[in-house]
């Protein structure tokens, strides 16, 4: 399907960086925009402006119904979410599939799978791709947590498994913490995404945070080289880093090629 018309469904650098790729490919471009932001630089740059809500992330740029409702009333082929906001969103990008329309991101079904970090891990332990040591998926309840966290080894890491952005992450050094921070995760993980579930890692001291960043059509995958995001402060990221000064050239290149395995 030939793209002529694309609405952009995010704010700030973001929506610029599409809306001026996509002039670049000579794709129209509609500036998805809260009622605050109809002035800000990319619905300046942009073709058209479809305004899809109150100044409030979560009555506008979260609204599925009203962006996919802006799409649709503004004649676009297809819907752009770059990233956060929607991107991640399984629901929405179906819901943007079945209205004849082109999600530009992961598939809906792939965005379930690797959404739930639990069920990625499983992937990507099919795929061959080297993983820590974790619990076979979600642990249901503290006994199984002591169970999976003895066949681990202590230090645990308790993690959300719908987490992101550090939510939901506890670190057991013994038993008796696992107990007490269980049940803070769990809390912490279902008033961050709506889903308390959790899974367990092998702590690991002194690691460093190393991501890659990798570009897929659906037939075809490829990566973008790694980039050093251990500068962090409360699991937030401060500063990105490319490449990665840490690393030497045959770790580069197996978590390179790991990153496209997965992906593939």
């Amino acid at each position: 399907m030939a793209i002529r018309r694309i609405l952009v469904a995010n704010r700030g650098e973001i929506a610029l960086r599409i809306v001026r790729a996509a002039r670049e490919l000579g794709i129209a471009t509609v500036q998805a925009v809260s009622a605050a932001d109809r002035e800000m630089l990319p619905a300046r740059l942009a073709d058209a402006v479809a305004e899809i809500g109150p100044a409030h992330a979560g009555k506008s740029y979260l609204n599925k119904e009203a962006v996919l409702r802006a799409a649709l009333e503004s004649g676009c082929d297809a819907v752009h979410p770059g990233y956060g906001f929607l991107s991640e969103n399984a629901d929405f990008a179906q819901m943007v599939e079945e209205a004849g329309l082109v999600f530009i991101g992961p598939a809906p079904e792939t965005i379930r799978q690797m959404g739930d970090k639990a069920t990625a891990r499983t992937i990507a332990a099919r795929a061959g791709v080297p993983t820590v040591p974790g619990s076979e998926g979600r642990v249901e309840g503290l006994d199984q947590a002591r169970a999976a966290a003895a066949a681990i080894g202590f230090p645990v890491m308790i993690k959300a498994a719908a987490g992101g952005g550090g939510r939901g992450i506890r670190v057991a050094q013994d038993p008796d913490e696992l107990a007490t921070l269980i049940p803070q995760a769990t809390a912490e993980a279902k008033a961050a995404f709506g889903d308390g579930g959790l899974y367990l890692e092998r702590f690991v001291g002194r690691a460093r945070h190393v991501e890659v960043q990798v570009l897929g059509d659906g037939r075809e995958a490829i990566h973008l080289h790694e980039r050093e995001c251990s500068l962090q402060r409360r699991r937030q990221k401060v500063w990105e880093e490319a490449p990665a000064a840490c690393l030497p050239d045959d770790a580069r290149d197996a978590l390179c090629t790991s990153a496209v395995q997965l992906v593939h």
